[in-house]
């Protein structure tokens, strides 16, 4: 009988923290894996103690930002500088189809859970590690997060208004998007070849490299000799194009106009104001030269409007647009609630709480959020004893020692 999940049978040795790692199990979860999670009582992953934590109170098991990122998994605690809790590792990695690990380079090989140490145990094992910028190269031990991958990928020397300093993107964008998106297809493709051949791989993800790609028309442009630096919310197509003020403490809306037609659109919407008809703007060429002034103009004439009904108004009318949502208005989105976006699950430390559904929707193998992100070594003893076969007496014994909990 098919599997309605379609990673059903495949298990993952994750050592990954932080961003860009659990973002990149989190979907094989979701869809069926078998992710098992590596941390230590001692060296838990970082993000367990960010916020926001559920009621303001702190705690390993209260991270907000950690249960998102960690759905459908279980977790393990091992003490991995102890030869007991790294045999135990390899036990693991000798059961499982994948491996993945985020460290600076070198850091699995010193701990003896390397690729070579992998494929000693199982041949055909698929080895993802994520370093930040390469296992060669003059920057190769440099450490980083998010942050600071964008920083050195270009992302945030293009945020901003010119003359200004960068100010980022809101969020450490190469740890939510590129990095763990790139990874999970080369996890699949690596997958999908073993398949046919019989044969795992290694596999190097430099995150600054797969950060980049975002830059990409930047990168263009100054490989042809062009100057390229941030632009606020401009658009070299497009004008007006722009983020403007309406009714109500800080509320916006985005506009943006990419052709006549929707230009003459937006006039109507905002009621024929006599400059709309300006012989200046009645070209692309020509609004764009004068961006500056119709962006004034345009804002005054949506300071006094709702930004939901001035967007409902512009996109009926053909004009892309929409009102600048906080997150709280984002978890009301009458669209994404419609669709079923937001689930609730049950956490056994923090209760019912609102998770991302998956974003992407397969007709015939649909994932699923199997359960809630994991308490800090909930599952090492059904992992220890059940899956490694390790006596329950000597589960204890190793518990006590600290060498598993």
């Amino acid at each position: 009988m098919t599997s309605r999940l379609p990673l059903d049978g495949i298990r993952v040795a994750d050592f990954t923290w932080v961003g860009a790692g659990p973002f990149l199990t989190k979907p094989l979860a979701d869809h069926g894996a078998d992710v098992i999670k590596i941390e230590s009582r001692t060296r838990t992953d970082p993000i367990r103690g960010m916020a926001p934590f559920r009621d303001g109170r702190p705690g390993t098991d209260r991270s907000g930002y950690f249960a998102n990122r960690n759905t459908s998994k279980r977790s393990v605690c091992l003490d991995l500088k102890d030869p007991r809790g790294k045999a135990l590792a390899l036990e693991l990695i000798a059961r499982s189809d994948v491996v993945a690990d985020n460290f600076t380079p070198g850091t699995m090989d010193r701990l003896g859970l390397g690729y070579e140490d992998a494929r000693a145990v199982r041949p055909d094992v698929i080895y993802l590690e994520m370093p930040m910028q390469g296992n060669a190269g003059p920057h190769r031990d440099f450490r980083g997060y998010g942050l600071t991958i964008a920083a050195a990928g270009g992302l945030l020397g293009l945020t901003g208004n010119p003359g200004r300093p960068p100010v980022g993107t809101g969020t450490n964008y190469p740890d939510h998007v590129p990095n763990p998106l790139h990874a999970a297809v080369a996890v699949l493709a690596a997958l999908r070849r073993r398949r046919r051949t019989g044969e795992g791989q290694y596999i190097e993800l430099a995150q600054l490299e797969s950060t980049v790609n975002t830059v990409g028309t930047a990168l263009l442009a100054a490989a042809a000799g062009h100057t390229t630096g941030p632009m606020g919310n401009d658009d070299p197509a497009a004008a007006p194009h722009g983020v403007y003020p309406c009714a109500g403490e800080d509320r916006w809306c985005a506009v943006a106009v990419t052709g006549d037609d929707q230009w003459a659109a937006l006039g109507r919407v905002l009621g024929a104001p006599e400059w709309a008809s300006r012989p200046e703007f009645a070209t692309a060429d020509g609004r764009r030269r004068a961006r500056r002034v119709l962006d004034g103009l345009v804002a005054s004439a949506t300071a006094p409007r709702q930004a939901d009904d001035l967007a409902e108004r512009l996109t009926a009318a053909g004009v892309p647009a929409a009102a600048v949502s906080d997150a709280r208005q984002v978890l009301a989105d009458p669209q994404l609630n419609a669709r079923g976006h937001w689930a609730v699950l049950d956490h056994p430390e923090m209760g019912p709480s609102v998770y991302d559904n998956l974003p992407y929707r397969l007709s015939a193998t649909p994932g699923e959020l199997r359960g809630p992100a994991p308490l800090l070594g909930a599952d090492t003893r059904d992992v220890c004893v059940d899956l490694l076969g390790l006596d329950p007496d000597a589960y204890e014994r190793l518990a006590q020692e600290g060498a598993v909990g």
